[in-house]
């Protein structure tokens, strides 16, 4: 890495904690229900509205019911606006209804936050669709995924009496009230899930958004409802386009391939629409899903440098700031800096891995007499596929900030990093998403890792773990396993069945190694809830979008049913006091035992399919062969 890097990272790094730390405090505020009176009477009609009491704390189960219910009707109703959208207004395009395959893989997409798109949405979404559908799914997935952290950080604070010691005797606090078994004081109760979503979504998303959103307006972002615009270039383009017959109909080859003509033109369609909107919940909520096909290497949705720092910064805001939030709401701060500390190391790994891979270039090019050095006049390394205005060292950064959130917006094709360039942001994605990872879903990850430490930790001691005074036992190790091995196996198994499929193997675009990459990556995005992809598959046909579609229902909820299960265990245990014979969970031992519990777990289970794609790719690009 050379000193621009490094500088870029810093910065990075500086105004991310000095920016979380504020905003962890009031997501700590909302966990509890501290919040002023005027908001509670704002959210009040709401409530009524929906027929819930935002005073009775929900059972465990009936939180996860509900949270099932809400996005079970998401899906739905985003299906549905897909295939009514030809229909519907503020569609100046008068694009066609998306196909039932590609619209349940969408539906399902958006609503668990992975935000996976097989389709060029200047060219296939109407305005209203991507407005109504796509960008209010960008704050409820959002929610949700904070929703559930917080339930898990309860069930961690509580202490399975009336009122936990410390915390405010509120009527309208998540935490109950006195005696009267509505809070958390009821056995296995974690909150309200009607409130939680309310409260993150009407108090930090849409703030937060509303923001963002100005500014990337003030530094180019397109934010209208207008038709697409032809404009005159300032040139003549020559192009090739396919050769038509007398009745409109394209010529074909005697292979069957279509026959194509030079043309030229002297004018461009530009795509206009609600953009600096929805691309600022996209980044807040790391949701990722762009408004046009090119995502954040678009000009329209990322124009500037500064543009393409704070849309890095968003990524990681929320994930960051909650884990403040996790230290205040258990009492202990330290534990929160700890969990952060984590985080922190392995994505400045994965940072220092990934920039001198894509700055060493490609070696097959060196002979060509193609200069790969950086200097006054050129970035150097490896720039296909990546903006000039960006670079190497931006366009790599964000490529892990992206993938190590669960967001999977991009400012470069990750399928034309190199091939160890390309496994850093892959590898990202199999730890599970938790090196920060989406907005909440990166948090209540890394906890249950966490828990699996203190496991192992007691298991090497011979004591009972136990994790901030509450006891580890059988039940809770349980939903532990099925919670980090439901998204490997689904992942693992998705990448055999396309492979040994006509349909999956007629999506490679690359043979080879490069091609069981991008199956992998696919799938790997999918499970994870990231939705970054390699571009060279072509997944938008009827059974990768099925394929898919399943694989994000089950990466998603697969792991949010057994953290809720485990978060209504934890809230129905004493806390214990700490003791001599108690493991430290805040200090540098519990630190480097918790990332090695990452690494040993999570990324084992994927050595075998890395080695026969970019590891293998890799040999064979700098062996010349």
């Amino acid at each position: 890495m050379n000193a621009n890097a490094w500088g870029l990272l810093a910065l990075y790094l500086v105004v991310l904690l000095a920016t979380a730390w504020p905003l962890g405090l009031w997501l700590a505020r909302l966990a509890e229900g501290r919040i002023p009176a005027w908001m509670r009477r704002v959210e009040a009609p709401l409530y009524r509205l929906a027929g819930t009491d935002p005073d009775k704390s929900m059972h465990w189960a009936h939180y996860t019911l509900a949270l099932l219910a809400f996005n079970t009707l998401g899906v739905l109703v985003v299906y549905a606006l897909q295939r009514l959208q030809l229909w519907l207004p503020l569609n100046p395009q008068a694009l066609a209804p998306i196909s039932p395959d590609s619209a349940f893989n969408t539906a399902v997409s958006f609503v668990t936050n992975t935000n996976w798109q097989g389709y060029a949405g200047e060219s296939t979404m109407g305005y209203l669709t991507q407005m109504l559908a796509l960008a209010v799914q960008n704050f409820f997935s959002a929610a949700t995924g904070v929703a559930v952290v917080f339930a898990l950080m309860r069930g961690f604070a509580a202490r399975s009496t009336a009122h936990p010691p410390g915390r405010p005797k509120d009527e309208h606090s998540p935490w109950g009230t006195d005696g009267a078994g509505a809070g958390l004081g009821a056995v296995g109760s974690i909150g309200n899930f009607w409130v939680d979503v309310v409260r993150v979504t009407a108090w930090v998303l849409v703030p937060l958004s509303l923001v963002f959103a100005v500014f990337l307006i003030g530094q180019g972002v397109v934010q209208n409802f207008d038709s697409n615009k032809d404009v005159n270039t300032l040139e003549v383009t020559a192009f090739q386009q396919p050769k038509v017959d007398a009745a409109g109909q394209p010529v074909l080859d005697a292979k069957g391939q279509p026959v194509m003509e030079d043309a030229t033109t002297q004018t461009q369609t530009l795509p206009m629409g609600p953009v600096a909107s929805q691309e600022a919940i996209k980044m807040v909520g790391t949701n990722g899903g762009g408004f046009f096909n090119a995502n954040s290497a678009h000009p329209y949705e990322n124009p500037t440098a500064l543009s393409n720092f704070f849309q890095m910064l968003a990524i990681f805001l929320i994930p960051a700031a909650l884990c403040f939030t996790f230290g205040r709401v258990v009492g202990d701060k330290r534990q929160g800096w700890a969990v952060l500390a984590a985080m922190t190391v392995m994505f400045v790994v994965a940072v220092i891995a990934i920039i001198p891979a894509e700055q060493a270039g490609n070696p097959l090019l060196t002979p060509l007499g193609v200069d790969q050095v950086a200097s006054s006049l050129q970035a150097g390394g490896n720039m296909e596929g990546k903006e000039l205005r960006f670079g190497v060292n931006a366009s790599s950064l964000f490529a892990v900030i992206t993938t190590a959130a669960s967001c999977g917006a991009v400012n470069a094709m990750h399928d034309s990093f190199t091939p160890l360039g390309g496994m850093v942001p892959l590898v990202m994605m199999q730890l599970g998403e938790v090196v920060f990872g989406g907005v909440g879903t990166g948090l209540y990850g890394m906890l249950i890792f966490a828990i699996l430490a203190v496991f192992i930790a007691g298991l090497m001691i011979g004591r009972t773990p136990e994790y901030l005074g509450k006891k580890i036992e059988v039940h809770e190790m349980k939903l532990t396993s099925i919670a980090i091995l439901v998204t490997p196996i689904v992942v693992l198994a998705g990448t055999a069945v396309a492979v040994l499929s006509g349909a999956g193997v007629a999506g490679i675009a690359n043979p080879g190694a490069h091609g069981f990459s991008e199956i992998l990556y696919a799938l790997s995005s999918a499970a994870n809830n990231n939705g970054s992809a390699f571009a060279g598959l072509s997944a938008n046909t009827p059974f990768y979008n099925v394929l898919l579609g399943i694989a994000m229902w089950l990466g998603r909820f697969g792991v949010i049913v057994p953290v809720l299960a485990i978060a209504g265990a934890l809230a129905a245990k004493q806390r214990l006091p700490v003791t001599s014979g108690t493991l430290p969970t805040h200090g540098p031992l519990f630190v480097t035992l918790l990332i090695g519990t990452v690494l040993l777990v999570g990324l084992l289970n994927y050595v075998p399919a890395l080695a026969l794609g970019p590891v293998i790719e890799h040999l064979t690009l700098w062996s010349g062969r």
